[in-house]
């Protein structure tokens, strides 16, 4: 069973979830796919001609445009749903353990949830445990984060921690988890040729990654894009936000940032620190602090934020 919240009190598994849109319309894919960002080709990473992989589930390759059906492809036809969830929410049914859907927009657009300026490195190409396996594009903090210098660089993709302890403190439903560590699945039930084409395939997307690591994190939604792919009615200077998804095929609503860079401000950078100091335990569902994060870690007001339901709260105060 997933780790839920609260596993007596989910009664239906469901899809919906907040996270990241990582899909873009290409030539080689479906014709119906939308575009949400462009900074990362994940064309790049999976074998559409089928080199190093013999054979994987009927929804074939997830990304890069998706699946274009016949005569390119003949897997089952779908649009590309590349994404990274955030939070999972299961349903909109409170009876089942979700949330209406109303109530996690108005939350959303309340600023109880600071949004940053979302700019992400993907960090590695993995199969995960499965037998076959999934391959998925890992978006880790490839760095530990540093609790004293106050001026000194952010881990590569601390927004997703960011946010992602900022809902888990928010909300409470007992469906709620979060499957694992942040990535997007590019295909299931991978079925290499050889151990030699796995060896290959993965040192192919280990260059890929080199090369996107020299130009750093990218803004996604960095065309203005709203949740059905058209312009936003107002776009700003920073876009990219989160989303919210019904499952990963159907993206119902946008939410921009509202935390905005720079992010290397004292008071800005307590809010940050406050958040990544603690890591949900989902075996023993509560919070811990980071190993790292003792009392020589940090200032006192980020120790006090710490004792709080919300530590923002604290930290605004």
């Amino acid at each position: 069973m997933p780790p839920v919240l609260n596993p007596q009190l989910s009664k239906v598994d469901g899809l919906a979830f907040l996270g990241l849109s990582l899909c873009r319309k290409s030539d080689e894919g479906h014709p119906d796919s939308i575009t949400h960002q462009t900074a990362f080709d994940l064309n790049d990473v999976i074998d559409r001609k089928y080199e190093y992989i013999a054979a994987t589930n009927d929804d074939g390759w997830l990304v890069g445009g998706g699946e274009p059906g016949p005569p390119k492809s003949y897997k089952l036809p779908a649009k590309d749903s590349a994404h990274v969830e955030i939070m999972r929410i299961g349903t909109f049914n409170p009876e089942w353990g979700g949330i209406e859907e109303k109530v996690i927009v108005d939350v959303m657009r309340s600023g109880k949830i600071l949004i940053p300026q979302i700019e992400v490195l993907p960090t590695a190409v993995v199969a995960n445990s499965d037998a076959p396996p999934e391959l998925e594009i890992r978006f880790d903090m490839p760095t530990p984060v540093d609790f004293i210098d106050m001026k000194g660089p952010l881990p590569h993709n601390w927004q997703l921690r960011f946010i992602h302890n900022q809902l888990f403190k928010v909300f409470q439903n007992p469906s709620r988890f979060c499957p694992g560590a942040f990535h997007s699945t590019i295909v299931r039930k991978a079925e290499f040729r050889s151990e030699e084409h796995k060896e290959a395939y993965f040192a192919q997307c280990a260059a890929v990654l080199t090369k996107w690591s020299l130009n750093g994190p990218k803004a996604l939604n960095n065309g203005a894009w709203d949740a059905d792919g058209k312009p936003l009615a107002e776009p700003a200077e920073y876009n990219s936000g989160i989303y919210l998804f019904t499952d990963r095929t159907k993206v119902t609503h946008f939410f921009p940032p509202n935390f905005l860079p720079p992010y290397d401000t004292v008071e800005k950078r307590q809010i940050i620190l406050s958040f990544l100091a603690e890591e949900w335990d989902e075996k023993a569902r509560s919070w811990k602090k980071k190993e790292m994060a003792d009392n020589t870690s940090f200032s006192s007001k980020i120790l006090e934020a710490l004792d709080c339901v919300f530590p923002i709260e604290k930290m605004m105060s």
